[in-house]
């Protein structure tokens, strides 16, 4: 279907839409690798927590010790496979652990020469002011998400959640992920001493998880919110069209 021609609110003449080209070839990739790595994950991931649905600190964590958190067993319409099969669901999460790992070392490396985290993520000092805080979270009330000064960058909410989740979430999913291994315990010890344990790492590598979960939810919430036909083209074309009113 072919979009609306803007219309000038002073004259009520036509106007061409403005298209800006916002997204890179390597942020796109990224972006869909990731899409179905997670869902893979996640999926995987719910199948292995079912196996013991109890989260520990410390070193150890079995049916005798005390849990600060008791989960419930996954339905089989979220877990990948549907059915119980502990092996497969292994085999599938550390299939795609290398896929998360590798694909996250590719779009840093990628990102620093094209300049992406230093022109679209940077984090500036008056971004951080109360005020600039509460103005960007009235404009998110009000469905507003982009400057119509420079429709193309990126706020400071998208700013600070992409790099909690592309800095801090995914490394420590990795990272903990690589404890839970005997065999990377045995190569690298200090894994062990950095979480604090095998029991403690798993209890972070949930909460990172779960917090990426959290992550994925408001982003598509917004995306449908922003526009999602313009939001999703973009991510697959690199161009996006500036909503009507920015233009």
């Amino acid at each position: 279907m072919d979009e609306p021609t803007p219309v000038s609110p002073r004259d009520g003449t036509p106007r061409a839409a403005s298209v800006i080209y916002r997204h890179r070839i390597a942020t796109r990739l990224w972006h869909w690798v990731n899409a179905l790595t997670i869902f893979i994950m996640i999926g995987s991931g719910l199948t292995i927590l079912n196996a013991h649905p109890h989260l520990y600190w410390g070193n150890y964590g079995a049916n005798f010790d005390h849990p600060w958190l008791n989960l419930p067993r996954w339905p089989g319409w979220l877990t990948i496979p549907a059915s119980y099969n502990l092996a497969i669901a292994r085999r599938w999460h550390l299939l795609f652990a290398l896929v998360l790992g590798f694909g996250l070392l590719a779009f840093m490396v990628a990102s620093l020469i094209n300049r992406h985290f230093q022109r679209d993520l940077r984090v500036r000092p008056d971004e951080l002011k109360p005020h600039s805080l509460l103005h960007d979270l009235k404009e998110h009330l009000a469905f507003r998400f982009h400057d119509p000064a420079n429709p193309g960058a990126f706020n400071i909410f998208q700013k600070l959640s992409y790099v909690l989740v592309i800095f801090i979430l995914i490394p420590l999913m990795i990272l903990t992920g690589l404890t839970l291994s005997p065999g990377m315990d045995a190569a690298w010890p200090w894994l062990l001493d950095l979480f604090g344990g095998r029991a403690s790492a798993r209890s972070i590598h949930f909460i990172a998880a779960a917090g990426l979960v959290v992550f994925i939810i408001v982003h598509l919430v917004l995306v449908i919110l922003a526009g999602p036909i313009n939001e999703v083209r973009s991510m697959i074309t690199g161009r996006w069209t500036v909503p009507e009113e920015d233009a």
